[in-house]
């Protein structure tokens, strides 16, 4: 099923049916021949609510959302995919209040709807990134002067009360994100060795604890980030410019559509911004695709959210 929607309008008029809706969702998902999400046995029988498993030892029912993100949903898939256009075309992402009057659902609905495609949108920890690849690490939170005089720290550095995220991203490549509790050379060094491909050249800061990962790849790059006029100072291709730069782009959508983020769901932000970045060359309807079929195994209950 081809979809060449370019804007809202397209994508509404598009999935007029929830009919359409399904056929689309198993295109996406399955291709020709569906598959049992309980056995994966390909090719199942039509029943009157679904399908059944072909598979005389599993010969269970199954719908075209049992096992995605969507399972046991009580919003209409055509109100999903208007979100999940949205969510992913516009750069900086969209608020819960913004999709609530969009769509003219509760803005609590919003909230649980965008979470679960930030869910869905988590990125693939079995690739590694190779080549040349950047590193650095951020702190994500309200300024210390902001903060209400009871709730202000005293004698601490910038990053203190904020939650920390470590990047790493491959020149002209993807991008990964992690949240560790600080950046300390254990929990780098993990981060790294889980990420990056031992072939890889590394280019970090002069942050001590990146020293241990030069035993985990080819080559370890260090910028010296002095103060002053040379602070930014690059030589040849050894920089972080463009993690620095994915990090400014992600601060700039939590400052200016979410306000605030909080710790425990921050990862699932960082999801969001990482996939429209590591898609960026793309067109909209294609990412939209693509999107689409990071749909399984991604259900997020709304007791599991907030728990």
């Amino acid at each position: 099923m081809a979809t060449q929607f370019k804007n809202l309008i397209q994508v509404l008029d598009f999935f007029k049916e929830e009919t359409t809706c399904k056929e689309y969702l198993a295109t996406m998902r399955w291709g020709i021949e569906p598959a049992c999400p309980h056995c994966g046995t390909i090719g199942a029988y039509v029943t009157n609510r679904g399908y059944k498993c072909k598979s005389k030892e599993c010969a269970k029912k199954f719908t075209v959302t049992t096992g995605t993100v969507f399972e046991n949903t009580k919003i209409s898939l055509r109100y999903w995919f208007a979100a999940m256009y949205l969510c992913t075309a516009h750069k900086k992402g969209i608020s819960s209040l913004q999709l609530s009057r969009d769509l003219n659902i509760t803005q609590k609905t919003a909230w649980f709807l965008l979470h679960r495609i930030r869910e869905m949108l988590k990125q693939d920890n079995n690739k590694k990134l190779n080549g040349v690849v950047e590193v650095d690490e951020t702190y994500v939170g309200g300024k210390n002067i902001n903060r209400h005089e009871s709730k202000k720290l005293t004698g601490t550095h910038g990053g203190s009360g904020k939650a920390m995220v470590v990047g790493a991203i491959e020149r002209d490549g993807s991008v990964k994100t992690f949240i560790v509790p600080n950046a300390d050379a254990t929990n780098l060094e993990k981060v790294m060795v889980d990420a990056i491909d031992e072939r890889a050249t590394l280019v970090s800061d002069g942050h001590p604890g990146y020293n241990g990962i030069a035993k985990h790849v080819a080559k370890h790059i260090s910028v010296k980030h002095g103060r002053g006029t040379k602070k930014y100072i690059t030589y040849g291709d050894a920089h972080t410019n463009n993690i620095e730069g994915f990090w400014s782009h992600l601060k700039r959508g939590i400052v200016g559509i979410y306000h605030y983020v909080s710790p425990k769901h921050l990862h699932r932000y960082c999801n969001e911004f990482a996939f429209r970045y590591n898609t960026r060359k793309i067109e909209d309807v294609v990412r939209f695709d693509d999107a689409i079929r990071l749909c399984d195994n991604k259900r997020l209950r709304y007791s599991d959210l907030i728990s």
